[in-house]
């Protein structure tokens, strides 16, 4: 089967016929016919196997504002892929269907080679490729080779991630990553993250986002406010500090509205009043471009100038209406120089 290949970044363990991964933050230790927690890995004789190497669930090609990136190639369109699959288990998946369904439909997509993903960018004129959907580091070995691929046709590559990828991953794929969103959920409160998601540890993200500043990723944030249970405002002032601190206040912070989904669907979206009330905290916490999203129309989709206040992008939904910025990425009112890739 094409979409079964031996994996990278895994080592034997001590036990016999055991191994472990060092692909996310879980560091899964797998035994012989086992999958690891991503349920797309196993363990097959004491060798590890991705078993959703070109497997993809969706295929779209979409504009960057959606991922969102606001501030890196603004209009582009990007090729968007995804498989099944993930490292997480968010009650209140909005992709559950191909993050978590693989629990009761198991393993399913169609197949597709590296080289028919950067055919088919170019046939739609896609400016670039985006992993996303579903958690693109649980199929590494993919969405290497694409993005390979990606670079060497004048193609850029932006992922959207959970943030827990290994700093062994992220040494292999930054040289192909140009951008990425890292998405919180509950401004990275661990309390929520265990009962909600399953995930013990939220830290390694911020090690993660770390990482990539290194590395000279472009980054933007995204953080999903959960009404009652994960709108926090102590949480958000946290967040947002070390955003500033370590990131640096120029990087776009994004307040998601929740919508009910899958486990959770019980509770009512996240009014805009409280979205707002924690906006006016990550901008007193320094933050210069914070954006509300999932609330179409709202005047913290447009992007401002952080020196004079004017609008310098206009966005209605995923759509920009107007970019004033001058071709070197300068407000063209008070000549400041924004933090966006043109």
């Amino acid at each position: 089967m094409n979409n079964v290949k031996l994996a990278s970044l895994w080592i034997n363990h001590p036990k016999d016929n055991y191994v472990k991964c060092l692909l996310c933050s879980r560091y899964c230790i797998i035994a012989p016919g086992k999958f690891g927690v991503c349920g797309v890995r196993k363990n097959v004789d004491g060798k590890l196997y991705t078993y959703v190497y070109g497997l993809l669930s969706a295929v779209a090609v979409d504009p960057i504002e959606k991922k969102p990136l606001m501030h890196y190639k603004p209009s582009s369109s990007v090729l968007s892929i995804s498989t099944v699959g993930c490292n997480f288990f968010c009650k209140f998946c909005q992709n559950w269907e191909i993050s978590q369904a693989r629990l009761e439909r198991g393993l399913y997509g169609e197949y597709m080679s590296p080289e028919e993903v950067i055919s088919l960018a170019k046939k739609y004129k896609a400016d670039g490729i985006s992993f996303t959907y579903n958690e693109p580091t649980i199929f590494f070995e993919y969405m290497y080779d694409v993005a390979r691929l990606a670079k060497e046709e004048g193609l850029f590559t932006t992922m959207v991630t959970n943030g827990y990828m290994s700093k062994e991953a992220l040494e292999e794929f930054y040289p192909y990553l140009d951008a990425a969103t890292v998405d919180f959920k509950a401004s990275g409160n661990t309390e929520f993250y265990r009962k909600y998601m399953s995930v013990p540890d939220p830290s390694p993200i911020y090690n993660f986002l770390k990482l990539l500043r290194e590395k000279k990723v472009f980054i933007e944030v995204t953080n999903l406010i959960v009404p009652e249970i994960g709108d926090k405002e102590e949480d958000l002032r946290r967040l947002a500090n070390w955003i500033a601190g370590e990131l640096g206040e120029e990087t776009p912070f994004h307040l998601l509205r929740f919508y009910p989904q899958y486990k959770m669907s019980d509770i009512p979206p996240t009014s805009v009043r409280v979205l707002e009330k924690l906006a006016n905290i990550a901008k007193d916490a320094g933050l210069k471009h914070v954006y509300i999203g999932n609330v179409w129309g709202h005047p913290l989709e447009n992007t401002y100038c952080p020196r004079c206040g004017k609008l310098v992008i206009e966005r209605e939904g995923y759509l920009v209406k107007k970019n004033l910025l001058t071709d070197e990425g300068k407000c063209p009112y008070c000549g400041y120089k924004m933090n966006v890739v043109l």
